[in-house]
């Protein structure tokens, strides 16, 4: 059993840990699974329609009685209607991100909804507690996905961060185990949220080719692209040589968003073509080898965390 903490009682969790919001891969039932087994569980709105979160929404009410979450990224093009939805359900906790934490925070809190701000700098994270946030998830290079310009690591940026905040940080990026998640809060954070580890469940709505290739990724596999457009985290498929090569004939921005086109990561990471698709994950993929229930995962997790602490307290680490 974990002590409460301020990401536990903020969020009325019982273990500090986080599933992310990743499009294409977090449906409601992997939100649920994750909320039913003490952590706090995702809905990744930035891959649906108004009318899909909807269903998502309902249907993570019905599968349980714990909080979840709805992950906004404020690039959403129907970003308002996704709000009205957010707002008509009372889901208890939002997760923003890519996007200035002003614009939507005080009228989320003005509804009763906690509010966390996805950041990958200390200047945002500032900027996200002067917004009003609750909370904030500060995110290394090493996350799949979207990501920060500066590639500043975890193990950088959590201290650097934790240090200057007054309220509670969550850290990303490069955690899939429970000895992750005890180096994350030794750091100083609160609490951790973990993507790619979740990617390679049963719940997951991620299609079972990806998943299949997450387990596959073996160390070096992942590479940070695309940096002229928004930063992003690839697994070296055969889309993503596709990448290398175009780099190699000094393309444009122009010409690397017309290779990007649209539809990449749903080709991929939802309909399972490993040729065309683009593939999102983190470098953590090297040590996942198995897909397993979302609700084990969080179980694996908890008890390695309390055995690396018992560890780390035996006179053998006392020096």
């Amino acid at each position: 059993m974990m002590a409460k903490n301020r990401i536990t009682e903020l969020m009325g969790i019982k273990y500090p840990l986080i599933q992310a919001g990743m499009i294409w891969c977090s449906g409601w039932e992997l939100a649920a699974s994750v909320s039913n087994a003490g952590g706090l569980g995702i809905i990744g709105s930035g891959s649906m329609y108004p009318e899909v979160l909807d269903e998502h929404i309902r249907k993570c009410k019905e599968a349980t009685d714990k909080p979840f979450a709805v992950n906004l990224p404020m690039l959403y093009p129907a970003i308002d209607e996704h709000i009205k939805t957010i707002i008509k359900y009372k889901v208890p906790i939002v997760f923003t991100s890519a996007g200035n934490p002003k614009t939507w925070t005080a009228l989320l809190k003005e509804n009763g909804i906690t509010v966390v701000h996805v950041v990958s700098s200390l200047k945002f994270a500032l900027k996200s507690q002067d917004a009003g946030v609750d909370a904030v998830v500060v995110e290394g290079f090493e996350a799949g996905g979207h990501n920060g310009l500066d590639e500043t690591t975890t193990f950088t940026l959590v201290p650097t961060v934790t240090q200057k905040l007054n309220i509670p940080v969550i850290a990303a990026g490069g955690i899939a185990t429970g000895r992750g998640m005890l180096a994350a809060m030794v750091l100083g954070a609160d609490a951790v949220q973990i993507g790619s580890r979740f990617v390679a469940s049963n719940e997951s709505s991620a299609h079972i080719n990806f998943k299949d290739k997450v387990v596959e990724t073996k160390d070096g596999g992942t590479q940070l692209t695309l940096k002229e457009l928004t930063p992003v985290r690839l697994i070296k498929s055969p889309f993503y040589q596709k990448i290398v090569e175009a780099y190699k004939e000094d393309a444009s921005p122009e010409e690397l968003k017309e290779l990007l086109g649209r539809g990449r990561a749903k080709k991929g990471m939802f309909e399972g073509d490993m040729e065309e698709g683009e593939l999102e994950i983190g470098q953590v993929a090297s040590i996942i080898d198995e897909i397993k229930p979302a609700a084990d995962i969080v179980s694996e997790i908890i008890n390695e965390y309390h055995e690396a602490l018992s560890e780390f307290n035996a006179d053998k680490h006392q020096f």
